[in-house]
Formats: C-alpha cells, structure tokens, sequence
C-alpha cells in the first residue's frame, strides 16, 4: 500500500508572458514503510513537489493522496499525520532550543509534560543537550538545522518529508542523521527526501524519482537507475598523452571500440562485461605495449554518473537557492 500516491500534479507560477511552470504534471507513489529520494537540478520542481503533497501549496491540477487523505480536501487530515523539515529552518531564534521544541510539542497537542518529555529525548538525540537552554540566535547554522529537524519529528508522524535535510551539516552531523531516517522507517515511518547529495540518497533511498524541468524523467532503485546507463567500466589514465592513441586501440580491441577519450584528464574510459578479468587483460596489454599509465581502476556507474547522463548536469553544481517572488526555487 503507498503512503503517498500523486496523479498528474501541475502547478505553475506567475500568468501571461511571465508564467513559469514549475511542475508540469508529476506521477509518483511511495511504499508504506520506504524512503523514496527525489533527485533533480536546480529548479526541477523538488520543493514544489514537496509543498504540494504537505498542503503548503494548492496544485493547479491533479491530486494526491498522503496518508490516506486528499491534500485538496482533507488538508487538516492530513497535516495531522506528516512531519516536514524544510530547507530553512522554521525556528525561532528569540527562544531557546528547548522552548522551540516545548512549542511544537504543544502545537501538536501534546500537555505540557508529554512536550517538555520529547523535547529532552530529541535534543539528546540531535546532540543539542548542552545548549538546550540558550537563545537559537546563538546556535550556529548546522546546529539550527539539527534542531529544524528535531521538530519535524516530535510527534514521531507517518509520513515525514525531508527537504535537503543534511544541507549545512557537518559530516559527523549528516552520518547521525542518516542513522535517525533508518530508525524513523524501522518503526514504521515513510520518507519523501530531496537531497543534493547523491550518496545520500544512494545510502537511503529503497527508490529514487528524478524529475528536471517539472517532470518525472526516470526512477527505480540506484541499481537499476545505474544499470540503465550501463555496466561497469575499465577506466586509464596514461603517463604520456603522446600513448593515449594507441592505449586507445588497446581499450578498443577489449570492447568493441566504445572507448571514451578524455584528453585533458588523459583518461580513457572503456565498458567492460568481464569484470576484473577485463581489467587484467587491459593490464596485461598495455604493460605488453610498453604503456606507462598513472592509474587504472574497474568501476561501476555512480548515481552522479545517472544525474548527468539523465539531465546533462553534475549534482555538486546544484545548490538550492531561496525562494523568490514567492515561488519555490526548486
């Protein structure tokens, strides 16, 4: 059974000339119990994916279903079920940590005991114990980000959406909060995560949705999105640029002439069907040839392989920007 379920979900900003469609029609569904990462460039339409499904923004057309209820005519049930972690943080900072999460906790109608209770629990778990009682304007970004996210979940909700939720974080931070996802969807949760990185969703994701320019483009899991752009690959880099032709003819002859020729990195790139036995014969070859080469490596396609292959451009160059005239920047 999904816990969220969309059906052509539109929406499109500003009218006449200046109108721009952000999304242009979205189809996705999300497994109970699962995380499903959601990948795009810069101005895919993530965000307004996200602020559609978690009734922040009305579509202009189509429908979805979230925890059993119509974002268009159940919003209050279903904001009663979700959790969401925006890419700015929600908080306030004339108040200390504590209070912001005492104050969730009683807006989602916890007494005050059971609020102050979860709000000890969470600011243990966002290892924020020891500024728990000073002001937010004097946390720093990752630790203001930590705490956006402990408020996402003091209600522990079915459904949670996590927007470029690790976004500011340390390492250390991110590797934690990885940890909190797993055990968020061991108890049961489901997960909708928009992410620039992709190791991120590599490392959580049971399925990923890529979208660029307001649609859906491609999705399965990171193998098979990985399998689509082929297998693994023999990669070189020769000593002298001067031996990358015939080093080339070498890595031709072991693949059918597929061979891909960077000239700058003097790195040539070639499929492979054998694995590690390609690999040694390709060894074997140019040591034979009298090849020097600086590095040879047999690797399987990454998901940044799959974004640029898919959209024509690296995740890394992909940084979120604020929303402007009120429109999502994603």
């Amino acid at each position: 059974m999904n816990a969220i379920t969309a059906e052509g979900l539109a929406k499109t900003f500003g009218s006449g000339e200046k109108a721009v469609k952000a999304v242009g029609g979205v189809d996705l569904e999300v497994p109970e119990g699962t995380v499903v990462g959601l990948l795009g460039p810069n101005g895919a339409g993530k965000t307004t994916v996200v602020r559609m499904l978690t009734t922040l923004l009305r579509p202009d057309a189509g429908r979805a279903v979230v925890a059993g209820h119509d974002v268009l005519s159940e919003p209050q049930a279903v904001r009663s079920k979700i959790g969401l972690s925006g890419q700015y943080a929600a908080v306030d900072e004339t108040l200390t940590g504590r209070e912001n999460l005492w104050l969730f906790g009683r807006l989602y109608q916890l007494s005050s005991k059971q609020a102050k209770k979860r709000a000890d629990e969470l600011l243990e778990q966002f290892s924020l114990t020891d500024a728990a009682d000073r002001m937010l304007k004097t946390y720093s970004g990752g630790m203001r980000r930590r705490l956006d996210l402990a408020s996402s979940l003091i209600v522990q909700p079915e459904v949670l959406f996590l927007d470029e939720p690790t976004t500011g974080l340390d390492p250390a931070s991110r590797l934690d909060l990885w940890e909190v996802i797993r055990e968020r969807v061991a108890g049961g949760a489901t997960i909708l995560l928009t992410t620039q990185y992709l190791e991120e969703a590599d490392a959580l994701a049971d399925n990923i949705i890529v979208i660029d320019l307001g649609r859906v483009i491609a999705q399965g899991t990171a193998d098979e999105l990985k399998t689509q752009i082929g297998g693994e690959r023999i990669e070189v880099v020769v000593h002298d640029p001067e031996q990358a032709g015939r080093a080339e003819q070498i890595l031709n002859l072991n693949s059918g002439g597929q061979c891909e020729h960077d000239e700058h990195n003097r790195k040539l790139t070639v499929p492979t069907h054998t694995g590690s036995k390609g690999l040694i014969q390709v060894i074997r070859d140019l040591d034979e040839a009298g090849i020097t080469i600086d590095d040879i490596a047999l690797r399987r396609p990454t998901l940044d392989d799959v974004f640029v292959k898919l959209t024509g451009r690296h995740a890394e160059d992909e940084t979120e920007k604020p929303e402007l005239a009120g429109r999502s920047a994603s």
